[in-house]
């Protein structure tokens, strides 16, 4: 089946108009950190205040997207992403509101942190939508997941150039508000749509935590993945910036920044032309291999910037491919009724894992060399390589839970919808 056929497919489930909001409900994830640096660091003067408001977000998306998902599989989607998506554009402007009026780093941190914990979760809920419409058909959810992984690096790409575009040309409070808008308006019309799955009943949710664990051995293995690739990822960031510093060309990690999404989202699309008796694990474990493969190139590629542009492009190739596998190794390993809270807390080991490849590397470029940020890469892609090269398997990963059908209404089902 070809990649045209399946992404076809894959937008009659929900129809174009949610895939738009889609898009436009996750680049408030992406704008909101480095915003909140830019606005933060720009009002205050110091860097430092930045990274700790900033910081705070970050915590606060770790801990409230599981919380959120966990509470959408229980009360719906509707209602959960709805109230998530205006308290989250309520805290965006508030923390808008308290910066510009230089208040003390208290009143900065208390919004900051009501954003993160407020976080709509297009992403999760989108992807556990999907899972659940394809009705656990092999192909169609892996079109489906190549798809959301194409929208997430588009948005991952687009959100801090939007920023970055509007902090440079009207204000670093411009690229916030905007944020909140889009929060606001596009998050909620994503929660709002007929395709939004619905809360499980109370009885069927006792039944479900007690006979089902969220935290198997499977699941772990693919939290870990996603830590190490979380971890690549802020060391690749901070390598990016310290390298084209030393070249003198900073102005290029914007665009490297790009070019890496870029190739990453082409490799997204060819993944969903892989056939289905490909199976995942073996993708993990090939994912996995060029993930390595591209952290060594890396290693030796500070020396010019045309090295580091084709070693991040080809580290891009590796990174959708990778994260498509992972999401759609967590449909089989989870129950179904807890699939948003699972998908949820694969990204929250992300993000805690980039926080924390971002301080080391940090440390690494100041105390060695403007490079040493990638031997952070290549020893969390070299963990990552070992880690599925033992536990990666298809026994392992074998599908533990079936989902169901649910009947997409008349109005989603068309294109138009």
């Amino acid at each position: 089946m070809s990649v045209a056929v399946n992404f076809r497919m894959a937008t009659q489930l929900t129809g174009s108009r949610v895939l738009l909001w889609s898009l436009l409900g996750r680049l408030p994830n992406a704008m909101s950190p480095i915003g909140t640096l830019l606005l933060v660091s720009h009002n205050t003067g110091s860097v430092w205040s930045g990274s700790l408001v900033a910081g705070a977000l970050a915590g606060g998306q770790a801990i409230g997207g599981p919380v959120v998902g966990r509470l959408a599989d229980r009360r719906g989607q509707r209602t959960v992403g709805l109230a998530a998506a205006l308290v989250n554009a309520a805290a965006l402007v508030a923390l808008v509101a308290a910066s510009e009026h230089g208040l003390a780093l208290g009143w900065q941190i208390a919004p900051a942190a009501l954003t993160g914990l407020s976080v709509p979760l297009v992403g999760p809920l989108s992807r556990s939508r999907w899972v659940r419409l394809s009705a656990g058909e092999p192909e169609l959810t892996s079109a489906v997941l190549a798809l959301d992984g194409i929208v997430d690096e588009v948005s991952f790409t687009a959100g801090p150039a939007l920023v970055g575009l509007l902090a440079t040309t009207v204000s670093p409070s411009a690229g916030m508000l905007t944020a909140a808008v889009l929060s606001g308006v596009c998050a909620t019309l994503f929660a709002l749509h007929p395709t939004a799955a619905p809360g499980v009943p109370a009885p069927v949710r006792a039944q479900s935590r007690s006979a089902e664990r969220l935290f198997n051995t499977p699941y772990v293995l693919l939290m870990a993945g996603m830590a190490l690739l979380g971890a690549c990822f802020g060391s690749v960031q901070v390598g990016i910036t310290a390298t084209t510093e030393a070249l003198g060309r900073p102005g290029a990690a914007g665009l490297l920044y790009g070019f890496l999404g870029c190739t990453s989202s082409v490799a997204g699309i060819a993944t969903a032309s892989l056939p289905a008796r490909w199976g995942l694990p073996p993708r993990l474990r090939a994912g996995t291999a060029l993930l390595f493969s591209a952290s060594c190139v890396l290693l030796f590629a500070d020396g010019s910037l045309a090295a580091l542009t084709a070693a991040v492009g080809l580290l891009g190739v590796a990174v959708a491919p990778q994260m498509i596998t992972m999401f759609g190794l967590v449909e089989r390993t989870v129950p179904a009724a807890r699939l948003g809270e699972a998908m949820a807390a694969l990204v929250s080991a992300l993000i805690l894992a980039q926080s924390a490849g971002t301080f080391v590397s940090g440390w690494a470029a100041d105390h060695f060399a403007p490079g040493a940020p990638f031997a952070v890469t290549a020893a969390a892609a070299a963990t990552a390589l070992v880690l599925t090269a033992c536990t990666a398997t298809e026994h392992r990963f074998r599908r533990r839970h079936t989902a169901r059908p649910t009947p997409v209404p008349a109005e989603a089902a068309s294109p138009t919808a």
